[in-house]
């Protein structure tokens, strides 16, 4: 049996339903798929408030607030640094290098560990996440997706899991190691703290807070800081190869900032108003999640005419606002200007919803934001970034390929500043 489908296109029906509707669509459908790995113990199942606030709150407890991620990015970002140092102006693929910066912060707040880069464990983990993610995304998931009854089938059923086995068996094993180790009194990261409060509600029937939904939460963690985050810094970084004219006007407006005596930082984003821009523009045309993650409606609704039953998948689609020609004076081209005034001061735009609207923004916006501007800032200040000899520069070309195998292979190469200390 078919089910009704409504996708929201354009700037002014996303935002009208997502912010001036939030109520009647801040549902999610079942992903069947999704709910096999976590059995609706996560944040976009039925008991997503509670899950939701408690992250949040307890990410900024260990990380998340300005202060202190400030501090855990300029410490990763000297690792960086090194790394691309050591790669001496040869052709590299970032990647590798973004992903286990990311991986680390996000593990010194899960779970109170960071690694060396090369250290098999963080490899693990960025290897395990990556299957995670690709499991979720596969034609097999889609298909369960639109047709539950397949995961009835245990050889479907085991074909679609399997991938998520090895993530799964390692946030399994930080788990356990932190409840051997529990000290009420000293909560060393999000896991003890998440441990304590499944303790709390321990009496009650069918808690929301248990091993399932800790599991499925910090699964989701991982996969949210080692996927999308670091494909838009290696993405910054292959456009900034592909436009060196801009590359330098973010390099000088940096420079006169620091004098090149200290790195960038979050709080110096006010005065850096082109740098800030160039992310902006950078996340807009990068259009990372052309569909945002599936609504539903929560009741019945009269809506631009229409009348929407209750339970009805909603697809915000999330291209249409980044590229609506009403709200973006060139938005088929790369331009910064979009987000600066005439004066070049930086200026907010009410069509950037790289990270969707409403209640159901994305949990991770503010470390997102935190960490794009800070690691690009400081890369930009230490390296110059430049296509691999015999590579030629095509950037509508660039624009308009397949992103995803751009971020995956492509190569840069990373030159040392000579103004850079």
């Amino acid at each position: 049996m078919s089910e009704p489908v409504i996708v929201l296109y354009g700037y002014e029906t996303v935002k009208e339903a997502l912010v001036d509707y939030d109520d009647f669509f801040n549902g999610r459908p079942n992903i069947p798929a999704m709910h096999a790995f976590s059995k609706g113990y996560d944040i976009n199942g039925p008991r997503w408030r509670s899950l939701r606030r408690f992250t949040l709150a307890t990410l900024k407890k260990f990380g998340m607030d300005n202060k202190a991620l400030k501090i855990r990015l300029l410490s990763e970002s000297k690792c960086l640094i090194q790394a691309m140092s050591e790669t001496k102006g040869k052709p590299f693929n970032p990647r590798i290098f973004m992903a286990c910066a990311l991986g680390n912060i996000m593990s010194s707040v899960l779970f109170g560990e960071d690694f060396d880069y090369k250290d098999e464990k963080l490899q693990d983990l960025l290897a395990y996440t990556s299957k995670f993610i690709t499991a979720i995304k596969s034609p097999l998931s889609t298909l369960c997706n639109t047709v539950p009854a397949l995961l009835k089938v245990p050889v479907i059923r085991h074909q679609v899991l399997k991938r998520t086995n090895c993530i799964a068996t390692f946030v399994t094993n930080y788990i356990k190691y932190h409840k051997e180790t529990l000290n009420p009194e000293s909560q060393r990261d999000f896991l003890d703290h998440y441990l304590m409060k499944i303790k709390e509600v321990e009496h009650e029937m069918d808690p929301d807070f248990c091993d399932t939904s800790l599991l499925a939460i910090v699964t989701g963690l991982l996969a949210a800081a080692t996927h999308t985050t670091t494909s838009t810094l290696k993405f910054s970084l292959l456009l900034m190869a592909h436009f060196p004219e801009i590359q330098a006007k973010v390099q000088q407006e940096i420079d006169e900032l620091t004098k090149s005596l200290r790195p960038p930082e979050i709080t110096d984003k006010p005065n850096l108003p082109y740098t800030n821009a160039v992310i902006h523009e950078i996340q807009r045309v990068l259009d990372i999640t052309p569909t945002a993650l599936h609504h539903a409606t929560t009741e019945d609704v009269k809506f631009r005419g229409y009348t929407i039953p209750k339970g009805t998948t909603v697809i915000p689609f999330i291209t249409s606002v980044l590229m609506d020609p009403s709200q973006w004076e060139t938005p088929e081209e790369f331009n910064p200007g979009h987000f600066l005034t005439e004066d070049g001061e930086f200026r907010t735009r009410a069509a950037f919803l790289v990270f969707s609207a409403g209640k159901r923004v994305c949990l991770g916006e503010h470390m997102a934001r935190t960490e794009v501007f800070t690691i690009f800032s400081v890369l930009l200040q230490k390296f110059t970034f430049t296509l691999p000899p015999e590579t030629k520069c095509q950037d509508v070309i660039f624009l308009n390929a397949n992103k995803d195998k751009i971020i995956e292979s492509g190569e840069i190469c990373a030159e040392l500043r000579s103004l850079s200390k």
